[in-house]
């Protein structure tokens, strides 16, 4: 029964999301119910204790970088900038390669280290500019987005700096390079694969005679006879972002060191910091802060008129987007919690082969509590160490039991009831009903890709 709440409590919010409903109101609701249901007297402490701490814990660590993430992206789209990168674009490569483009632009921003929301908030104006002339389906930019973004960069490509790719590193003690043929190999699975897929889909809409759309909500606001920049200057900004966040993550620890003791007059004791917990979100907002400052010097002329009310609503959006997903992260701390959850995570160890093992128990983790980062830390402080032992009985070298868990963390963590799907869906100005079911697709193949990373491991032993 407490399996059957658990799931229930899922199934009621991905419902939820894919007809519309908010999500920052379903998820508590979902979460405190399946408590309701297991324990009735703890339901006000697991609202208070779990789900608001971990809520107000996301927002506390992460608003700053949907804020800045929001306002780098709309002075992109009020510049012009977005639109002279999309005009270069297609004089380079044509109509017919619209979505290839914005995929690899979504890949070399994330392989930069710029989180998948700024990527989201960055790349959309021109996303959004480049289907419209190219006149494609505007409800295929989110699963556009999600392949490029959300799959081979977050947790399959060597070296990614995403955090999917970093959290193994801690419990299987490697790098971020960790199987690094394996990973390349998977990486070109779901990169082409899902550019076949992509394709299928645009070709069945152009054969129905589907244009990019009318009546859209959330389009870019460019004006139609603004001068467009050189694209050089108009790419630079995004350029900067990605350069100054690798420049940051190496200078902060070396400026503030490991943890850092803050002492003001006003204080009553130290503020002990664990700057390295920090790191990569400190890189980001100083990074997208010289981002926009570079818009506002080398653009300020075109966008005065609009900056103001162009900030507020990327405020109103960053918060709507903000809220979402924390409410999401507190919903899946609160099923984590449950005795169901636990006794899922009990029952998958009983599947033999390691790998399997492990991609199983990392998929549905993540699936459950709708986020890929954090399903496979439960996943692995749980289970690693009965993992580990499995892996070396049967010789599989932990650097591929590090690559299969980072990718198995990046399949149904995509659910309807993702932080980051949501956040997409809202920025591009789509529903769920409009847009979920090619951003599936792309699920589907991201989760297909891992058994067959497997299947080229024990075929060829390759790592």
């Amino acid at each position: 029964m407490s399996v059957i709440i658990a799931l229930a409590a899922l199934a009621l919010l991905m419902l939820a999301a894919y007809r519309g409903y908010s999500v920052i109101l379903f998820a508590p609701i979902a979460a405190l119910g399946a408590v309701l249901l297991t324990d009735p007297s703890a339901v006000a402490p697991a609202f208070t204790g779990v789900f608001m701490e971990k809520m107000v814990g996301f927002i506390k660590l992460y608003f700053p970088v949907f804020l800045l993430g929001a306002v780098f992206g709309k002075l992109i789209e009020l510049s012009g900038f977005s639109r002279s990168i999309v005009a270069a674009a297609i004089r380079v490569f044509g109509t017919g390669r619209a979505m290839l483009v914005i995929v690899l632009v979504c890949a070399l921003l994330t392989y930069g280290g710029v989180s998948l929301f700024v990527v989201v908030f960055a790349v959309y104006p021109f996303a959004a500019e480049m289907f419209r002339q190219s006149n494609i389906p505007k409800r295929l930019i989110p699963a556009t987005i999600a392949l490029g973004a959300f799959s081979f960069t977050m947790d399959a490509l060597p070296g990614t700096p995403q955090i999917q790719n970093i959290i193994p590193t801690t419990f299987f003690n490697t790098t971020a390079w960790a199987a690094p043929w394996l990973g390349l190999i998977g990486s070109l699975f779901v990169l082409g694969v899902g550019m076949l897929y992509l394709r299928r889909q645009l070709g069945k809409a152009l054969r129905a005679g589907e244009g990019y759309g009318t009546e859209l909500r959330n389009e870019p606001e460019t004006p139609d006879d603004i001068k467009l920049p050189s694209p050089l200057l108009a790419v630079a900004p995004l350029i900067l972002v990605g350069v100054a966040n690798l420049l940051f993550t190496h200078w902060i620890p070396e400026l503030y060191g490991k943890t850092h003791s803050l002492q003001l007059a006003g204080m009553a004791a130290p503020l002990q910091t664990d700057v390295s917990k920090l790191t990569a979100i400190w890189a980001v907002q100083a990074a997208l802060l010289l981002g926009i400052l570079l818009v506002l010097i080398s653009a300020f002329g075109v966008i005065r008129e609009k900056l103001a009310e162009g900030t507020k609503a990327a405020v109103g959006g960053s918060l709507l987007a903000a809220m979402n997903t924390a409410s999401e992260y507190g919903f899946g701390a609160v099923i984590a919690s449950l005795p169901g959850f636990l006794i899922l995570a009990d029952a998958l160890k009983g599947i033999p082969n390691p790998l399997v093992n492990e991609a199983v128990t990392v998929t549905l983790l993540a699936g459950i509590t709708g986020s890929a980062s954090g399903g496979m830390s439960i996943a692995l402080a749980a289970m690693s160490d009965s993992f580990i032992a499995a892996a070396n009985a049967a010789n599989i070298p932990l650097e591929v039991m590090h690559r299969v868990a980072s990718m198995a963390s990046g399949g149904m963590d995509t659910l309807p009831h993702n932080g980051a799907v949501i956040t997409l869906l809202a920025v591009t100005g789509l529903t769920h009903r409009e847009a979920y079911k090619d951003i599936f697709g792309i699920t589907i193949i991201k989760t297909v890709a891992v058994f067959f990373v497997i299947g080229v491991f024990y075929t060829t032993g390759i790592v």
